[in-house]
Protein backbone atom coordinates (compact mmCIF):
# COMPACT_ATOMS: atom_id res chain seq x y z
CA UNK A 1 0.00 0.00 0.00
CA UNK A 2 1.31 3.46 -0.80
CA UNK A 3 1.93 5.69 2.21
CA UNK A 4 2.98 8.85 0.38
CA UNK A 5 4.26 10.13 -2.95
CA UNK A 6 6.49 13.16 -3.41
CA UNK A 7 7.09 15.02 -6.67
CA UNK A 8 9.53 17.83 -7.35
CA UNK A 9 8.06 21.08 -8.65
CA UNK A 10 9.73 24.10 -10.23
CA UNK A 11 7.81 26.73 -8.24
CA UNK A 12 6.86 25.46 -4.78
CA UNK A 13 4.59 28.36 -3.82
CA UNK A 14 2.71 28.33 -7.13
CA UNK A 15 2.27 24.54 -6.88
CA UNK A 16 1.10 24.76 -3.25
CA UNK A 17 -1.56 27.26 -4.28
CA UNK A 18 -2.55 25.12 -7.27
CA UNK A 19 -2.97 21.92 -5.24
CA UNK A 20 -4.79 23.69 -2.42
CA UNK A 21 -7.35 24.92 -4.95
CA UNK A 22 -7.52 21.75 -7.04
CA UNK A 23 -7.90 19.50 -3.98
CA UNK A 24 -10.78 21.49 -2.40
CA UNK A 25 -13.54 19.50 -4.14
CA UNK A 26 -11.85 16.28 -3.04
CA UNK A 27 -11.61 17.36 0.59
CA UNK A 28 -7.79 17.10 0.61
CA UNK A 29 -6.10 19.74 2.75
CA UNK A 30 -2.60 21.02 3.40
CA UNK A 31 -1.35 19.09 6.43
CA UNK A 32 2.18 20.32 7.11
CA UNK A 33 5.38 21.38 5.43
CA UNK A 34 8.32 23.69 5.47
CA UNK A 35 8.41 26.93 3.50
CA UNK A 36 10.75 26.77 0.50
CA UNK A 37 11.27 23.00 1.00
CA UNK A 38 8.07 20.93 0.81
CA UNK A 39 4.31 20.73 1.50
CA UNK A 40 2.26 17.65 2.39
CA UNK A 41 -1.44 17.25 1.64
CA UNK A 42 -3.60 14.91 3.71
CA UNK A 43 -5.52 12.53 1.43
CA UNK A 44 -7.18 10.75 4.36
CA UNK A 45 -6.42 7.54 6.27
CA UNK A 46 -2.80 8.60 6.74
CA UNK A 47 -2.06 8.89 3.02
CA UNK A 48 -0.07 11.92 1.87
CA UNK A 49 0.70 13.63 -1.43
CA UNK A 50 3.78 15.81 -1.16
CA UNK A 51 5.43 18.42 -3.32
CA UNK A 52 9.02 19.56 -2.88
CA UNK A 53 11.13 22.24 -4.41
CA UNK A 54 13.12 20.95 -7.36
CA UNK A 55 16.00 22.94 -5.85
CA UNK A 56 16.05 20.51 -2.89
CA UNK A 57 15.84 17.15 -4.66
CA UNK A 58 19.38 15.93 -3.99
CA UNK A 59 18.25 13.82 -1.03
CA UNK A 60 14.94 12.55 -2.39
CA UNK A 61 15.23 12.77 -6.20
CA UNK A 62 12.53 14.25 -8.42
CA UNK A 63 10.14 11.39 -7.63
CA UNK A 64 9.69 9.59 -4.33
CA UNK A 65 7.24 6.90 -3.26
CA UNK A 66 6.90 5.31 0.17
CA UNK A 67 5.23 1.97 0.70
CA UNK A 68 3.49 1.40 4.02
CA UNK A 69 4.44 -1.92 5.66
CA UNK A 70 3.14 -3.82 8.69
CA UNK A 71 6.18 -3.76 11.00
CA UNK A 72 9.91 -3.06 11.42
CA UNK A 73 10.81 -6.52 10.10
CA UNK A 74 9.12 -5.78 6.76
CA UNK A 75 11.18 -2.59 6.46
CA UNK A 76 14.34 -4.69 6.84
CA UNK A 77 13.09 -7.38 4.45
CA UNK A 78 12.29 -4.81 1.77
CA UNK A 79 15.67 -3.13 2.18
CA UNK A 80 17.59 -6.42 1.94
CA UNK A 81 15.58 -7.60 -1.07
CA UNK A 82 15.97 -4.27 -2.87
CA UNK A 83 19.74 -4.19 -2.31
CA UNK A 84 20.02 -7.78 -3.58
CA UNK A 85 17.96 -6.79 -6.62
CA UNK A 86 20.42 -4.02 -7.48
CA UNK A 87 19.21 -0.96 -5.59
CA UNK A 88 21.69 1.38 -3.97
CA UNK A 89 21.46 2.41 -0.34
CA UNK A 90 19.89 5.78 0.43
CA UNK A 91 19.22 5.20 4.14
CA UNK A 92 19.42 1.92 6.03
CA UNK A 93 16.46 0.70 8.11
CA UNK A 94 16.03 2.61 11.32
CA UNK A 95 14.02 5.17 13.27
CA UNK A 96 13.36 8.60 11.79
CA UNK A 97 11.98 10.54 14.81
CA UNK A 98 12.34 13.86 12.96
CA UNK A 99 9.35 12.73 10.81
CA UNK A 100 7.13 11.37 13.58
CA UNK A 101 7.88 9.83 16.98
CA UNK A 102 7.53 6.22 15.79
CA UNK A 103 8.56 6.55 12.13
CA UNK A 104 10.74 3.61 11.06
CA UNK A 105 11.91 3.41 7.46
CA UNK A 106 14.55 2.64 4.89
CA UNK A 107 15.38 4.28 1.58
CA UNK A 108 16.91 2.90 -1.60
CA UNK A 109 17.51 4.23 -5.09
CA UNK A 110 16.02 2.00 -7.77
CA UNK A 111 17.96 1.35 -11.03
CA UNK A 112 16.76 4.68 -12.43
CA UNK A 113 17.72 6.60 -9.30
CA UNK A 114 14.22 7.11 -7.87
CA UNK A 115 14.02 7.27 -4.09
CA UNK A 116 11.94 4.32 -2.86
CA UNK A 117 10.97 3.95 0.80
CA UNK A 118 9.42 1.31 3.02
CA UNK A 119 7.85 2.81 6.16
CA UNK A 120 6.19 1.61 9.32
CA UNK A 121 4.66 4.23 11.59
CA UNK A 122 2.39 3.31 14.49
CA UNK A 123 0.18 6.39 14.06
CA UNK A 124 -0.80 5.08 10.61
CA UNK A 125 -1.24 1.41 11.42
Amino acid sequence: MIDHVTIAVSDLEKSRQFYEQAFKPLGFKLAFGEKEKFWAFDLGKGFLFEICSAKNTAAITSFHVAFRVENHQKVHEFYDAAILAGASDNGAPGPRPHYTENYYACFVHDPDGHNIEAVFDTWKS
